[in-house]
């Protein structure tokens, strides 16, 4: 078929331009947040868990989540609160965390609060951390900068119909991720935009849109992600974008950000599906993948390719995706 054909075509102009950039290599990441197994590698319990600090409450109620994501996080309610469980995280042998929780009504996530306990974390433990931020302004992004956060994770919407009917945020739009951005960017904080396929009830509504945004900013990495409907949410029954679609995607973000390392993240469907879009994302030339499926570990070994793993969350793959020239 012309179609398939086509889309063989790409794959492989995708993954020869990445090839070309960071070698022929790929790392596989398994953060400890959620339960993953395989026969090629062995961690610790503990490697980088999620926390949140805002517990198990988000102000949003989005469709897609109605707040189970936080669920898989450690909730925590005081800096005090961080300190303590940092120390334990240190002695359990973690070599960091994810910081992050749900969001408040102006679509922020509460971590200012959290940054000079972030700050002495840093200086006592050398622990690799990781900020959720949601929507931030540039006072916010440089006090994360001064506490000395590795990096900052911030999901990157381009439809202000998805923003209002599935965020159910009011008074914001796209706009308002763009000056996200922006802050993050010239604050000098690495930035990890994340872009979830799928977000508008299944549709493509504004992805590309994303990307074009988050192209203007040199981010240090780009993770896509895509929609896993969720028991018990409105859109437990929603068809997510195929795995066709998410390599076509794939294919125009490594082509407009060359020299940025592409992750497929945490966040995408299970079975048959996830079985597929990680072949393709292989197949594509991704840097990295989370959780990888047996059919990405067939695939990157079919291929050659020089593969690794690591239990560091995904955001880590700026310093492990390095161009080899």
């Amino acid at each position: 078929m012309k179609v398939q054909a086509d889309l063989q075509r790409s794959l492989e102009t995708s993954r020869q331009t990445s090839w070309s950039v960071f070698g022929r290599r790929i790392r596989f990441y398994t953060p400890t947040f959620a339960p993953y197994h395989s026969a090629d590698t062995a961690l610790p319990s503990s490697t980088f868990p999620s926390i949140s600090v805002t517990g198990r409450y988000c102000a949003l109620d989005c469709p897609h989540c109605r707040s189970k994501l936080l669920n898989t996080m450690i909730p925590i309610s005081s800096p005090e609160e961080l300190i303590s469980l940092s120390y334990n995280l240190r002695k359990e042998g973690s070599l960091g965390f994810l910081l992050s929780g749900g969001c408040l009504e102006d679509g922020s996530v509460p971590i200012d609060h959290f940054l000079d306990a972030i700050e002495e974390i840093k200086r006592e433990l050398q622990l690799t951390v990781f900020v959720h931020t949601g929507l931030v302004d540039p006072k916010t992004a440089r006090k994360m900068r001064r506490s000395g956060v590795d990096g900052a994770l911030i999901d990157v919407i381009g439809s202000d119909e998805a923003v209002r009917e599935v965020y159910n945020l009011k008074g914001i739009t796209v706009q308002d991720y763009a000056r996200s951005l922006d802050a993050l960017h010239h604050s000098g904080v690495p930035v990890i935009p994340h872009v979830l396929l799928g977000l508008h009830y299944g549709r493509i509504d504004g992805e590309y849109q994303a990307l074009d945004m988050i192209s203007r900013y040199s981010p240090s990495a780009l993770v896509i992600i895509v929609l896993r409907p969720i028991r018990g949410t409105p859109m437990e029954a929603v068809s997510p974008p195929s795995p066709r679609e998410v390599a076509q995607f794939i294919v125009v973000a490594r082509l407009t950000l060359r020299q940025t390392p592409l992750i497929l993240g945490c966040i995408r469907p299970l079975g048959r599906h996830k079985a597929e879009t990680d072949r393709l994302a292989v197949l594509a030339g991704v840097n990295g993948v989370v959780f990888p499926s047996a059919e990405a570990l067939r695939t990157a070994k079919g291929l050659g390719l020089e593969a690794s793993f690591s239990g560091y969350c995904c955001a880590h793959a700026f310093l492990d995706a390095r161009p080899i020239s």
